[in-house]
């Protein structure tokens, strides 16, 4: 199934284009830059950090990080389209894609944790532990996300 993915004109395109794999790449990156770092802020500020900074943010920014999401999912599969064979036994690949996993689950549960919080208010309860054990692992997940992603190119 791998090799057929790899084997596609899409895949092809991009492996073989002189502009396709680095236009992906910089999409990607830039994906990434607005989610994590949006995400990092957020985390932070759950964490007691950033005491100016109203929480009612994230919520707008909410759309923005979703979209910034989908192009990263959306650029990294084509990425991952022209070397499917190679990145799907790659541990750092692996590892990336778990991160990702934990990443996401962590900053759905805080936004779920968000939506129920005492008396409505607009901000997740800092004081409870769920909330801030989420943003602790939501940091190390996409700092690993990072890591990971770099050693793809160099670990094989």
């Amino acid at each position: 199934m791998l090799a057929t993915l790899e084997n596609t004109s899409l895949a092809i395109w991009v492996g073989e284009s002189l502009w396709a794999y680095p236009s992906l790449l910089a999409c990607h990156i830039v994906g990434l830059a607005i989610v994590v770092g949006l995400l990092t802020v957020q985390d932070l500020k759950l964490l007691g950090f950033f005491q100016g900074l109203d929480y009612q943010v994230f919520s707008n920014l909410t759309p923005i990080v979703i979209a910034a999401f989908c192009l990263n999912a959306l650029s990294g599969f084509l990425l991952f389209s022209s070397q499917a064979s190679y990145l799907a036994t790659s541990v750092p690949f692996l590892a990336k894609l778990t991160c990702i996993a934990v990443g996401l689950i962590c900053a759905i549960s805080m936004r779920a944790s968000g939506q129920r919080s005492i008396a409505g208010a607009p901000e997740p309860c800092t004081s409870d532990r769920l909330t801030l054990f989420f943003a602790c692992i939501s940091l190390f997940a996409w700092t690993g996300a990072i890591i990971a992603g770099r050693l793809i190119a160099y670990i094989f």
